[in-house]
């Protein structure tokens, strides 16, 4: 009859665990929630902000461009391979 005894401690004890757990889970629950919560406006502010920054470098992209479209001079940065650019040069 001991066997029985040990079973009813360990249940015991694995019941008080339980109980506990079923009584800080609700408040577990609203701090998440309210955590959730804030991260969601924060989220949309930051999609705010990003639309106006959006719709700004539109607007200014607008304003830089030349009336006539004529296509840019295209600048290239080969130079022969038998001289070396500034950047190439060992320090010494």
């Amino acid at each position: 009859m001991e066997i029985f005894g040990g079973f009813m401690v360990m249940m015991s004890i694995i019941g008080f665990f339980l109980a506990v757990i079923w009584l800080i889970m609700p408040f577990v629950v609203f701090a998440i929630k309210g955590k959730q919560d804030r991260t969601v406006e924060v989220m949309e502010r930051i999609e705010k902000r990003l639309a106006e920054m959006d719709t700004r470098l539109a607007e200014l992209q607008h304003v830089g461009r030349p009336a006539a479209s004529e296509p840019a001079a295209h600048v290239s940065d080969i130079s022969p391979p038998d001289q070396d650019r500034a950047g190439d040069l060992p320090a010494s």
